[in-house]
């Protein structure tokens, strides 16, 4: 059978005109549902290529009997009772009025397919309709594969000569080829390659919402809460514009992250009554898959948002081609990420954080039930809409099961539970427990912190109302050195603001940043920034001056790299949005440009007698029985050591007067103490003669 198809083309009879010749055909009628229209369009394709069979010489056997019996079967119950003449032209002529919704028109409209283009299409579905056409197909084919072959199709499809010669020209040089809707496979000479659609497209043109594997569809937030200041400046507004025009166009936007990006994109859509689908660039990086993720966003009437990371190796990412196909695409991508934009016209929109006061209306449209605490909220969590809104579903979903859920603290939970999945290794989370109450520090020194806390609470008004520092990136990030010896109240101090903040602390393990490997302490560092910044907490470098240490004189290599090591974190520290502190035992190490880009540098010293009487009270708790010899004033009079000191005493001295059986006395303490002293290398001074006093 194969062989007859390839002797010279026969007039098919008129079932088909030429595709440059009018043509009559029925009158339009109502529509049908898109499988429904796309099932009967093939059944006549395929009666056509029964009438084709017709040409075929005897001698076949029972496989042309077959074949012609499956195609005949197709078509008899969508023909109406209407010989096949009755359905002459092409599929493009048949299409109902008002069917612009149904995804084949939305090819067709998009692409501007020519009738012979979607001929050509619904050739290469039949496979992907039918395991019958397969069939028929297979015994068609040059090489026995169940596809229609090129030279299957200008056979089908063309009476003479000229009409083969446009035929190869519309399909080497037309839409379908070009934007991958159709691709030619096999090997072999032009008219026996395969037709092949574009991979998982079928089962969308006929209404099913389904992607093909090599895809990777992503799921952005489109929440427009807080968004109405955003909305309506210039950039967003001719954004705007740009996505409701059939010209080609890149919408580029940078934000301090792909998904803070797509999410906006997404949230640009939805603000213009648009659908959108989204895919991650890595899914689409393979050859031709720009193109496919363009097709399905087109089928479904949706924008297409393409998410990008920067490219291997530094290299620019390839962004997705616009060729063939119309309107914007948009792109979301981090703010100064490497793009290889080529010829195509681009507008970029910069996602800035929002302030507190938009941050404000984010929480108290997207958590109602909260909405006297929304300032608090913005306060405690500089997360975008969609990030809050998914946290407000987290919420709800617990108070499902316990009405008394909504609350701040379950908020924070949910908050924890979505950052914390993300943390990234080096970061230690702490949940910080200790208030005011328990930081004994100097009066100074308390109100440096506070102030610190108070740089956090009236950004809105200092940032937003009144534009200090209008459009300066890190504005509102806050930088704090604490210095001062060993067991002062460095440590306890950042707990104490994350407390106060109602955030976690992630303390940076730096042993685990450091590399050896050239670049690698970069990344880490990075990792941990755009961690802390996702969870919404207080970070901590403790000893930092490991990291932060003064630069060094080139002598080799080695220098030249720690040197650029500490180049990054000056960049990232200033960018840095969000409450940092550094801890050191010794500032003298730390580079001048470090403390030039601090807010706060505040000294520990070592607690005074008033003060280590408070740390003793503080520390040995109401529920512990004293012994009456226990005397706390004259204790912290005798002995002046810091508040780590107290703390380690005072539990130390509780075991000791456990394992006695008794209250905690004054051999307990003392014991305590000069075990406190002997770790830290000093003489012990002895108990006084007469202590305590009676």
């Amino acid at each position: 059978m194969t062989d007859a198809l390839h002797s010279p083309p026969r007039p098919v009879a008129e079932n088909h005109a030429p595709t440059d010749m009018p043509t009559t055909h029925p009158t339009t009628r109502p529509s049908l549902a898109p499988a429904q229209r796309l099932s009967r369009e093939l059944a006549i394709l395929g009666a056509r290529l029964a009438l084709l069979l017709d040409g075929v010489p005897a001698g076949q056997g029972g496989a042309l009997a077959s074949s012609r019996a499956f195609l005949d079967a197709m078509f008899e119950p969508v023909a109406e009772g209407r010989p096949l003449a009755a359905w002459a032209g092409s599929a493009l002529d048949r299409r109902p009025t008002g069917s612009a919704t149904q995804p084949i028109d939305r090819l067709v409209d998009g692409l501007g397919l020519t009738p012979l283009e979607l001929d050509l299409l619904l050739l290469a579905a039949l496979p992907e309709e039918h395991e019958g056409y397969a069939s028929v197909l297979r015994g068609l084919n040059p090489r026995s594969e169940g596809r229609a072959a090129v030279g299957l199709a200008a056979q089908l499809l063309c009476r003479d000569g000229a009409q083969r010669l446009a035929f190869r020209a519309q399909l080497l040089g037309g839409a379908a080829l070009r934007c991958g809707l159709l691709s030619l496979s096999g090997e072999g000479g032009f008219f026996e390659q395969n037709l092949v659609l574009a991979a998982g497209l079928w089962p969308v043109l006929g209404g099913l919402d389904c992607w093909p594997q090599v895809l990777l569809p992503l799921h952005p937030n489109p929440t427009l809460a807080g968004l109405d200041d955003w909305l309506a400046s210039p950039a967003a507004r001719r954004a705007l514009l740009a996505l409701g025009q059939p010209e080609p166009r890149l919408v580029v936007l940078g934000a301090d992250s792909e998904d803070i990006a797509c999410d906006r994109a997404a949230a640009l859509c939805a603000h213009a009554g648009q659908r959108q689908v989204a895919f991650d660039g890595a899914g689409t990086s393979a050859p031709g898959a720009d193109k496919l993720a363009r097709l399905h966003a087109l089928a479904r009437g949706a924008l297409a948002i393409f998410r990008l990371t920067d490219g291997d190796g530094g290299a620019p990412a390839p962004l997705p081609s616009l060729d063939g196909f119309p309107g914007a695409v948009l792109v979301g991508a981090r703010r100064g990420a490497a793009l290889a934009l080529g010829d195509a016209p681009v507008l970029y929109l910069d996602v800035e954080p929002l302030g507190a006061r938009a941050r404000a209306r984010v929480w108290a449209q997207t958590l109602p039930e909260l909405q006297d605490q929304a300032a608090t909220l913005a306060l405690r969590y500089l997360v975008e809409p969609a990030a809050a809104d998914r946290i407000a579903q987290d919420l709800r979903s617990v108070a499902a099961l316990d009405s008394s859920a909504i609350n701040l603290d379950t908020v924070g939970d949910c908050v924890r539970a979505r950052a914390h999945a993300c943390l990234t290794p080096g970061l230690n989370v702490r949940r910080p427990v200790a208030g005011w109450g328990q930081l004994v520090l100097p009066p100074a020194r308390k109100a440096q912190l506070a102030e610190a806390l108070q740089r956090l609470q009236h950004q809105a008004l200092v940032l937003d109302e009144w534009q200090f520092l209008a459009g300066r990136p890190g504005a509102r990030g806050v930088r704090v050195l604490l210095c001062g010896p060993p067991g002062t109240g460095k440590t306890l101090s950042a707990e104490v603001l994350a407390h106060a903040l109602g955030v976690d602390l992630l303390v940076v393990d730096i042993a685990r940043l450091v590399s050896k490997w050239i670049g690698e302490t970069e990344k880490h560092l990075a990792a941990v920034f755009d961690a802390a910044e996702r969870a919404q907490a207080v970070l901590l470098f403790d000893e930092a001056d490991a990291l932060f240490g003064k630069r060094t004189e080139v002598s080799d290599a080695h220098d030249r790299y720690a040197n650029l090591e500490t180049a990054y974190l000056l960049a990232r520290l200033e960018r840095f949005e969000g409450l940092v502190m550094l801890s050191t035992n010794l500032k003298q190490n730390i580079d001048p440009a470090f403390l030039r880009r601090l807010e706060f540098v505040i000294e520990f010293d070592w607690p005074g007698a008033a003060e280590r009487e408070a740390l003793w009270r503080c520390h040995l708790p109401a529920t512990a029985p004293l012994a009456a010899d226990v005397h706390l004033p004259e204790l912290a009079r005798l002995y002046p050591i810091t508040g780590g000191q107290v703390r380690n005493a005072s539990v130390a001295a509780g075991f000791l007067a456990a394992a006695d059986g008794g209250a905690i006395g004054r051999k307990h303490l003392i014991a305590a103490i000069a075990r406190e002293y002997e770790k830290s290398g000093k003489a012990f001074p002895g108990v006084p003669a007469g202590y305590p006093p009676t």
